[in-house]
């Protein structure tokens, strides 16, 4: 393998990985790579400190900003910086890999979340527009998801993979799927997520495949998992399974439980959500999963491993 692996990834060498070769050091990790989901738009947990920068100092290796408008970003407590700067600063702080939730959606289902945390904005559908506004932003992935009751189906997603993959698909690495229904009737339980869906986000350009982690959606078990995992690896393409369903606020018991589930189901990049409490999940559960999943030599590792290296 020409790179590192992930785990042992300084800042400045993933800052000159190109796309294939940041997939090449996921892959490398043999199962043992945190992605952490956080919300900029919400109060941080620190006040000062952005919950990114919290996440990434609790050991998250990809730090993926759901609610992130490209058109109008906003990350609270980011020093302030010209819009277009946002994640490059971001990155800049932290030394990470940083992705963002761009969504596919049926405008008319998102209606109903006018008034909540989810209402939709122009600058987080999943257009190639926003997408090429986020490569130019340093943007490292994009992940074509739902947040809760904005419609985003499986087709949809589909139809906007072809056009983004087209438009970006050469230099930022592409994810998609659901970790839960998303308001959408008929897509949920085990059909939120089939082995034809996953063909079909291949076929349409998706480097890796989001399904919910076992044991955060009705019938989505570790056997499931796994039989949907072998899929997509039987393609060459990586898959990560993701906690969206609150449960990145349960005990750590809870945590570790998961975490070794989506282990032994094969996954590729382990998904902790934002809604431990609103803006990201609990700390003691980032470190909990990390260690459930590479251990303290690891964790400890990334997070005492200076950004300026």
């Amino acid at each position: 393998m020409s790179v590192k692996r992930l785990l042992d990834c300084t800042p400045s060498e993933l800052a000159r990985y190109t796309k294939a070769e940041l997939l090449d050091a996921i892959a490398g990790s043999e199962g043992r790579v945190l992605a952490c989901e956080t919300i900029g738009l919400t109060p941080p947990l620190l006040v000062d400190v952005t919950n990114a920068e919290y996440a990434a100092s609790l050991s998250a290796d990809i730090l993926l900003l759901n609610m992130f408008d490209v058109q109008h970003p906003v990350i609270n407590a980011l020093p302030k910086v010209p819009e277009v700067e946002t994640v490059r600063e971001l990155k800049r702080l932290t030394g990470r890999v940083v992705g963002i939730n761009l969504e596919p959606c049926d405008l008319q289902a998102a209606k109903s979340n006018d008034g909540t945390l989810w209402k939709m904005s122009g600058g987080r559908l999943a257009t190639v527009e926003n997408t090429r506004r986020a490569a130019e932003m340093g943007v490292d992935l994009i992940v074509l998801t739902g947040n809760p009751g904005n419609g985003v189906s499986n087709e949809l997603i589909v139809e906007a993979l072809k056009a983004i993959s087209a438009a970006v698909g050469d230099r930022v690495l592409l994810a998609a799927g659901k970790m839960h229904a998303s308001g959408v009737a008929g897509e949920g339980g085990e059909k939120i997520m089939t082995p034809a869906d996953a063909e079909a986000f291949m076929a349409a350009g998706a480097d890796i495949i989001l399904l919910p982690a076992p044991g955060t959606v009705p019938g989505i078990t570790q056997e499931y998992a796994h039989r949907l995992i072998e899929v997509v690896h039987s393609r060459g393409k990586l898959a990560l399974t993701a906690i969206g369903t609150s449960q990145e606020g349960a005990d750590a018991a809870t945590i570790r439980q998961i975490a070794l589930m989506c282990k032994m189901a094969g996954a590729d990049i382990h998904h902790i959500g934002d809604t431990g409490v609103p803006g990201m999940a609990l700390p003691q559960n980032i470190m909990a999963y990390s260690i459930a999943i590479r251990g303290e030599r690891h964790t400890y590792h990334k997070m005492a491993q200076s950004v300026n290296r």
